[in-house]
């Protein structure tokens, strides 16, 4: 009898009698009432990737002048033309792929959009970047989450160019990872991005660009 023949026969054996799994509790690890985005920022930038904020005009939002990067001041009203203006300062053109329900007017005149209706990898490899919006973000650990929701996309895109510009509102920020599970679909293809894709060998040494872009681009919106 092999080592998974055992381990598959205790599995079996425990599951033997019908008993249910017991609910997993989810109220715990909770964070603060006020989510800490200058916390967000300083893992974002530690893990190497690059914050555009985009600070609000309503000083009782508490944003204004912090974070290690501050972006221009901005109302409602203004947010579409900041997001195409920060892109234009990230990529002045070239051609870019995005989800087919990514907003109207983010892209500058200068970058085209390719529109991702199933593309093949070759091609979605060969453009300047990726635009994509976010569905939650983890300030603790820094961790963008994408969740294939129309302005998202799938999966394939966020991975293959060098360069990944994830647009993302302050009111999609979460303190910690219970609470962002918490708005998550777990039926959904999740990706978890924490800083521009890299791995490193025993010795630490750390390799960037080896499963997914080398160029991380935040641009951090108010709500």
């Amino acid at each position: 009898m092999s080592s998974k023949d055992v381990v598959l026969g205790r599995i079996r054996a425990a599951l033997a009698d019908g008993t249910p799994a017991p609910e997993i509790p989810r109220d715990y690890r909770r964070g603060p009432a006020r989510v800490d985005l200058d916390l967000l920022v300083e893992r974002l930038i530690d893990y190497k990737a690059v914050v555009h904020r985009l600070v609000p005009a309503e000083p009782e939002m508490g944003i204004e002048g912090s974070g290690p990067q501050v972006g221009p001041t901005v109302d409602k009203i203004d947010v579409t033309a900041a997001i195409r203006a920060a892109i234009s300062d990230i990529l002045p053109s070239g051609t870019v792929v995005v989800p087919p329900g990514l907003p109207a007017g983010w892209l500058p005149d200068g970058v085209e959009a390719l529109v991702d209706d199933g593309l093949p990898a070759d091609r979605i490899a060969a453009t300047d970047g990726v635009v994509t919006a976010s569905a939650v973000a983890v300030a603790e650990t820094g961790t963008i989450v994408l969740d294939a929701s129309p302005d998202q996309g799938r999966r394939i895109i966020s991975l293959l160019p060098d360069l990944h510009i994830c647009v993302l509102r302050t009111d999609q920020v979460v303190a910690s990872v219970p609470e962002a599970l918490e708005r998550l679909d777990p039926t959904r293809p999740l990706t978890w991005i924490s800083g521009p894709s890299a791995t490193s060998d025993i010795e630490l040494n750390r390799v960037e660009g080896v499963h997914g872009p080398r160029n991380l681009h935040i641009i951090l919106l108010p709500a």
